[in-house]
This record gives C-alpha cells, structure tokens and sequence, in this order.
C-alpha cells in the first residue's frame, strides 16, 4: 500500500527528538553521558562490544535507579561475521532459598507475586544472585578490543567528580524516597537532609568510584572471588539476605541462541528461554501475519483490538510455560510455530474483546535500562541490564556504593508454578533486544525499559517499522497500548473517540501518561550510514560518529611554510648575532600563551582574537616588543617596547616577531608536534650562523 502512515491513523503524534546520524558508530542510551562514552570508546578506535561496556558501567552511575553491578540482563551481539548471540546475565535465586522460604500475601492475584513484610520486595531479603558485572567484563574480553580500565574511565570520572541530576532522576527518587529513607547509606546520597535530590544538584558517588577502580584493575574477580564480594555478603549475612559466597563463585553466565521469526519477509531475532519475550513476540507476530494491519492503520480501534487480543493470548501462554529452560519445559517450537498461530488467530474475534486461557503447559518490572550500539565494523550490540524496580532493593550497600537488585520479587512465592523459586533458578523476564533483518542484512536494532510491559512494546515498534512504514524515529516515540487480560492501557495520545469505540467492543480502557519506559534504537541505513533514535521517555540520547582519519598520503606543508618566513630574516641574521636565548625563549613560552576559544598553534600564534594578543603581551619578557606595538613608530627613549629602560635586542626582536606574528595557515593551529623538532625544517645558512630553537 503507498501513501504514508499518516494518511490511515487515527492517533496522530508528533515526535519530541530529534535523530542522530553517522557513518563510522552510534552509541544510543537513555543517558547523554553514557551515551557519550560508549561515543568516546568508538572515537579511540574501540568497536561496538568496547562503546557497549562503556555505556553500562556509565548508566550504572548516571542511572542508579535502573541498572547497577549487582543487577542482572540480556545482551544481544551480532559480530561482523553475521553471527548473533546472546549473553544471558541474569540473575539467580540464592543456594539459600527454597519454595516457600517467603509467605504470599494472602489474597494475592495468580500473577502478583508480593510477599508478607515486603520481603522479596525491599531489603536484603529481596536481593538476588547478580550476573551483570560477571557477563560485561567476559563480554568486553571476549568480543572487545579495548581494556577494562579504559573503558570504565568515564564511569568513575562521573562517579567521583559528580553529574548533574536531571528531572528524569529527580522524579524516579521522589517515587521511591518513601522507602529509601529507610536506609540511612541510600538516603545520604539520594535524599539529603531528607528532602530528594533536585534537577541540577551535583550527584557525587565517592565511595562507588572507588569500587568501580578496584574492578577495573583486578575485574569480575573483584566481585565473585574477591573483596567486593566480602562485602556484599558480610552486609547479607548481618541483615538477613540470602547471597552468599558460594553463590558468587558458583555463578555462571550463558550463551544462548536467538529466537526466530519469520515476517512479511522480515527476519525478527529475539532472546530466547529464560526470557520471556523473544517467544511471545514471534508468537504474536505469527498471530498477526495474517491480518491487514497496514490497511487497518496505525492506531485506528480495529489495530489496537487486534493488539489487545494478541498480547492476552500471549500472557496467558507465558504464565502456563515460560521460565527457566533448565527447571522448566518451554514448548519454543509449539509457541513460535505457523500452525499454532493460525489456531490462535481463528479463535479471535475481530468485533468483541474475550477472555483468553493458555492454549499450551509445560512439558514434563518494571525499571530497566537499554542501549543500543554499533560500529562500522559491522559489530552490533543491543542490551537490556536492570536491578529490577526504582532502586532495586531501595538499600545501599555499605563499602560498595551500589544499590543491589530486587530479583526475587519476579518469583512466585508459591511453590508448584513455573515460575515458582528453585535453588540457582535463572529469572524470567520480558527483556527484548531485538534486531531485524531484511534479505539476510541488518537493518533495525532496538529495546526499552518496562517490566511486563516490554516486548509488547517491541512488538509494536516492529509493526510500526514494518506495516505502518515510519521512520524509526516515529517507530519509537508513537503512542503505545499495553494488556495482560484485564484493563488495556492506552497513553494519552490515543483519542477519546478511539477509547470509546474500543469500550463499545468490550475493552476495558485506561488511559495512562507512559506505557513501559524510553526505546531507543538504530537503523542502519541502505549507503551503510546510521540512524539513532531515542523517545521522549526517558533521558535517552543518540551520539553517532562520522568524519574519519586523513587520506592516505596526506602530509603537512609546515616545511615549505617556515622556509617562507624564516627566508625573509636571513639577510639579517648574517649581519647580526641573534642573543642566544631569545630563540629558546620565543618557543618555549609560546605554550603559555592566553588564546581564550580558540586553539594554540605550534609556533605561539593562536587565532583568538584581542584574547591572542594580551596573551602574547603577558607572556613577553620586559625587553621584547607585543605583537601589537611592534609596528608603532618609536617614540624617543623607549624603543617602541614595553620597556623604556630595556630596548629590545634588534635581530632578535625581528626573529622572534617574524615567527610569532606572521599569519600561519589554518591547519598550522593546533599542531601536536613537538616544538623543539622545528630546528630540523631550519635551512642549512640559518643552522650555520648560529639558530637554534633550543628545547622547550
């Protein structure tokens, strides 16, 4: 169908943010700071997996209310090879717990999984084994190019000198300060004086810069073999946690292959089993496949219906049977395959909302973070790393300086279900790092925060790309809906007529400000640019690299260019003898020169201005003449110097101000060359009658 999308909606929006571009690498996060030094390791010649680690050691202290190093993720890698793979670090259930280690409160829906007390909730009770550290540091040395120590540099730079508090993160602690003010260590740094920190204070981390410079010298060893780990688990043991040391050591990280789907020509590679979502998105697309959704347009009442349908069809096959493949039996094959699609999608009405149980069994948060990244190398990287809730366990951990997850809230409590707790029982969660293919070649790459309510939000980015044709940037930023059987949420910009039609076919609608957390992506575009995008959900920010090194065979004409200027002193210097520290002097102080914006150049002449010529003045002994008198005429007694008493040497003067004055091209400014190598551009007569610039 031509036309654009805009021509068949009935929810139109207008994008908040802008897209970035570049050829060589794209780092898009939903921190700029993170995002800027994932763009810093691709600036050094790093790849994808080195801007990658970058990026969430950064978010780790930027973003503290998402993503930590006692925290858990999905990492989805595709090398220059066109291979793919995901690193699973999710986090685990202690050696500790047992099925009914925590009480459910009674009365509790099916899915809802709080405890008495809170106890998976908040605390040390609520803290799972982490995976996070463990799977970035073998990730960088696996796949990276770059050092741990270099790549964590940006993280503890901002972790000791302090960021600035955006009102993104102004707002996550006054949701959570009712039950961070419980911590004292928490409290001190997100809270002080009781009150939440506001937009624009200075957030300093002093006592997690240093734990983030322990690991970048001794790495994941740190943690799991090492004092790090010491310390977590001497705080679980004084507070009632359940980490403890064997869990540390005994945890593992996983290599898992991609989960494929097959749309409309698209190929859709998601994460497999534990996580939840690769699965269901291949199942709902399947489902889909067989409807008009670019005719039907984009947020018109037969889309969402049709949305509403799949993704309750989806939830109550994932209550029945997802989870851990190594204690539960996921029926990946049943769930991802053509036939099933078309049973599901026979059953569904297209005029009335319905009920919807799991049509197969087992056989015998919300507050994550994302970032996409890529180099021009063909390395791709898409992550999604989470502590779970607001502050994980809303604690601090003492010693560290980190806030440790709350994993065990995504448990059921009650023993006999699929997701039921188990020793080592790998988490199940929603997180999507998607990437799309189209004719075997890569063409999207995208994932968000949002608990439950991610991969249908993935879902319907991918449909927005692909039926509805928007640009990534729409793709991620347009209005979302969101049901797991009971209300269908809608974000706001949805219309009230829109509501109402989908209330007359039986939907429970509930309009809502954000459905899950900030996409971000990057499209890589047909002439082998990128595209980054991220929306207006978060403090996401897109960072793309272009430009390049020189041509090859490219060489400077400093040369040729001093041989000019100093030609013109000759006659000069053969009939004078230059004062034997003028020359030394002229070169060495030149570094000292003030050129306000602008950048110094070799020779100590910057363009900069009145700023330039102040510099020079300040910087000149008393005998020498400014830059700006030297073509004054002498008044008597002075000798047209800044000094009466001191007239200026006269070959010395013109030698000096000859170079130091006289306009050099622009590519001279800024040259990193070393000055004391200018005697070798010298000509021979000038060697000869005595030059020598002499070492700064």
């Amino acid at each position: 169908m031509t036309g654009s999308w805009r021509d068949r909606t009935a929810t139109t929006f207008e994008c908040q943010k802008r897209p970035a571009s570049g050829s060589r690498g794209m780092v898009v996060s939903n921190h700029p700071l993170a995002s800027a030094a994932g763009a810093e390791m691709l600036a050094a010649g790093g790849n994808a997996i080195d801007a990658a680690i970058a990026t969430l050691f950064t978010l780790t202290v930027v973003e503290p209310m998402m993503v930590g190093i006692i925290g858990g993720g999905m990492a989805h890698i595709r090398l220059a090879d066109g291979s793919h793979r995901f690193i699973d670090g999710q986090s685990t259930v202690p050696l500790a717990v047992r099925p009914d280690t925590y009480r459910s409160k009674p009365g509790s829906a099916h899915d809802v999984f709080d405890t008495v007390g809170d106890e998976n909730l908040n605390g040390p009770k609520a803290v799972a084994v982490p995976g996070s550290l463990k799977a970035w540091c073998e990730t960088l040395q696996r796949f990276g190019t770059m050092s741990l120590a270099d790549v964590m540099q940006p993280a503890i730079r901002h972790a000791s000198r302090g960021f600035t508090a955006t009102p993104y993160l102004h707002e996550c602690i006054v949701d959570g300060a009712a039950e961070m003010l419980k911590d004292k260590p928490i409290a001190a740094i997100y809270l002080p004086g009781g009150s939440p920190l506001q937009a624009g204070d200075r957030v300093v981390q002093s006592e997690y810069a240093q734990t983030l410079t322990i690991i970048s010298k001794h790495g994941e060893a740190a943690l799991y073999h090492g004092p790090l780990g010491d310390i977590l688990v001497d705080y679980m043991t004084a507070h009632g946690g359940f980490v403890g040391r064997d869990d540390l050591r005994s945890y593992k990280t996983v290599e898992r292959s991609p989960i494929r789907a097959d749309y409309r020509g698209w190929t859709i590679l998601g994460p497999p089993p534990p996580a939840a979502s690769g699965v269901h998105i291949a199942q709902m697309l399947n489902i889909l496949e067989g409807y008009d959704i670019t005719a039907k347009g984009f947020g018109t009442p037969a889309t969402i219906h049709l949305l509403a349908e799949v993704l309750k069809i989806a939830f109550a096959d994932r209550a029945a049977a997802s989870g851990d493949p190594d204690f539960v039996g996921v029926p990946v094959e049943r769930l991802t395959s053509k036939e099933y699609a078309r049973e599901r999608r026979d059953a569904i009405d297209i005029k009335r909302a319905q009920r919807w149980g799991a049509g197969v069994a087992q056989l015998e948060s919300a507050h994550t973070t994302h970032m996409t990244a890529a180099d021009a190398f063909g390395n791709v990287v898409a992550t999604t790393q989470t502590i779970n809730n607001l502050f994980g366990a809303k604690i601090l951990i003492p010693g560290l300086g980190t806030v440790p997850n709350n994993y065990m809230n995504l448990y059921d409590p009650r023993p006999g279900h699929a997701l039921s707790l188990e020793p080592g029982k790998r988490v199940t969660t929603s997180m999507s790092p998607m990437m799309a293919l189209r004719d075997g070649r890569l063409v999207y790459a995208l994932g968000l925060p949002g608990g439950k309510r991610i991969f249908p939000s993935a879902l319907q980015a991918l449909i927005n790309l692909i039926d509805h044709g928007m640009s990534l940037q729409e793709a991620v930023e347009a209005p979302r809906v969101w049901t797991e059987g009971n209300a269908l949420e809608v974000e706001q910009a949805v219309p009230e007529a829109v509501r109402a039609e989908l209330r007359s076919m039986g939907h429970d609608v509930a309009p809502v400000p954000t459905v899950a957390g900030g996409m971000n992506g990057i499209h890589f575009d047909d002439d082998g640019g990128l595209t980054g995008a991220a929306c207006w959900r978060a403090d996401g920010t897109p960072i793309g690299l272009a430009g390049g090194l020189a041509r090859a065979g490219v060489r400077f004409g400093l040369a040729s260019y001093l041989r000019t200027q100093i030609t013109r002193t000759t006659a000069a210097l053969a009939s004078a003898e230059p004062p034997a520290a003028l020359a030394p002097w002229a070169l060495r102080n030149s570094r000292n020169v003030s050129v306000g914006t602008s950048t110094a150049c070799a020779a100590g002449v910057a363009l900069a201005g009145p700023a330039t010529t102040a510099g020079f003045k300040s910087a000149m002994p008393a005998n020498l003449p400014s830059p700006s008198s030297a073509a004054a005429p002498e008044k008597p007694g002075t000798g047209g110097g800044d000094s009466a008493a001191s007239p200026p040497p006269p070959i010395g003067a013109a030698l000096a101000l000859t170079l130091l004055t006289a306009e050099p091209p622009a590519w001279f400014c800024g040259s990193a060359m070393p000055v004391s190598s200018m005697a070798d551009f010298a000509e021979p007569p000038l060697r000869a009658s005595g030059f020598n610039p002499g070492t700064p």
